[in-house]
């Protein structure tokens, strides 16, 4: 068994808690779905840093510019990069995923209030804490954003791509099949956001996914140690997760928001 089978089994079961969680069951009508986008959008906003990280980490990106170690990982950076930054939105634009779920949100009258407030504070140079403290963030999705930028400041390469790879990259496609499976709401509502996750799907599934997991050897190599916090990592990665949908669900149910 490789070390990425034995991660792969060791993470079944908070797998299988994802992707069985009752939140897919909760995304009935439209209402849903907005409370799902405002607290969600967090996630898809993060993940752009873990990327950058990544980049930075695996690519060059500073002067003078000398060769990658790797430039088969660089390529696959550069490649995602290109993708969620400037990927073609559904009108064929070139725009970053992003925005892309920031236009499938306003499309179904979804507030983007939370997330511009968080953001605001970071361009007046508050830092990811107290942006989050400012703008009343829910705790829930504020340790999850935390939890991702704890990740990056180890400015380790390996944890960064564990939770980058197995809690996001290697996840999305049947986490996403999932929320547009179990949704019961008009689709033609909501074409902006069927087509954000459908394109994930395609990407993460048929590309990024199993690129990702060679990263993650290549990283790893034969170090025992990083081979252990790389599963750490990914465990952490997903329980914050599940922790978000759950957050998301209890909102659903209860009517309470968690954003502004």
């Amino acid at each position: 068994m490789t070390q990425i089978e034995i991660i792969e089994k060791e993470l079944a079961v908070l797998r299988q808690e994802l992707n069985q969680h009752p939140l897919y069951s909760n995304l009935k009508t439209i209402e849903d779905i907005k409370t799902f986008m405002e607290s969600h959008v967090f996630a898809v906003w993060d993940f752009m840093s873990l990327l950058k990280a990544l980049q930075n980490q695996l690519t060059t990106t500073s002067l003078p510019w000398m060769p990658a170690q790797n430039a088969a990982t660089a390529r696959f950076i550069n490649e995602i990069v290109l993708g969620e930054e400037s990927d073609l939105n559904a009108e064929g634009l070139p725009q970053s995923h992003y925005e892309m779920y920031l236009d499938a949100m306003m499309e179904v009258n979804a507030s983007t209030l939370s997330i511009h407030t968080f953001l605001d504070f970071l361009k007046q140079g508050y830092s990811i804490e107290d942006s989050l403290s400012n703008s009343q963030i829910d705790d829930t999705i504020a340790q999850f954003v935390k939890f991702t930028f704890d990740i990056i400041a180890t400015k380790e390469a390996h944890k960064i791509a564990s939770a980058f790879t197995f809690g996001r990259e290697d996840i999305i496609p049947d986490m996403f099949y999932e929320i547009i499976n179990k949704s019961q709401t008009d689709s033609n509502a909501y074409t902006k956001l069927k087509y954000y996750l459908d394109r994930h799907i395609e990407l993460d599934g048929d590309e990024h996914g199993p690129l990702s997991l060679q990263m993650i050897e290549e990283l790893c190599g034969d170090d025992s140690q990083k081979w252990r916090e790389t599963l750490e990592v990914a465990k952490q990665a997903l329980q914050h997760r599940i922790n978000l949908w759950s957050a998301i669900t209890k909102e659903i149910e209860e009517e309470i928001p968690l954003t502004v």
